[in-house]
């Protein structure tokens, strides 16, 4: 499942970033967005969503919630 589907409050771990974009991957890596790592969505909004990852909460909107495949 990706970010768009997880349940709000609940931990994760992020099992890989599913894009070609090498810009945007590691513009995720910089944020700590990498395979192995707990992430956690804090809050929806309508363009995206609010995530916790390694100490940091931060604003992603769809298509980087998207490309976040996690269990």
């Amino acid at each position: 499942m990706t970010l768009l589907t997880a349940e709000e409050g609940k931990e994760y771990i992020i099992r890989e970033i599913r894009t070609d974009d090498e810009d945007l991957n590691a513009f995720l890596f910089s944020l700590g967005c990498y395979s192995g790592e707990p992430i956690t969505v804090i809050a929806r909004r309508k363009s995206g969503m609010v995530i916790s990852v390694k100490d940091g909460r931060y604003n992603v909107d769809v298509d980087l919630a998207d490309a976040i495949v996690v269990e």
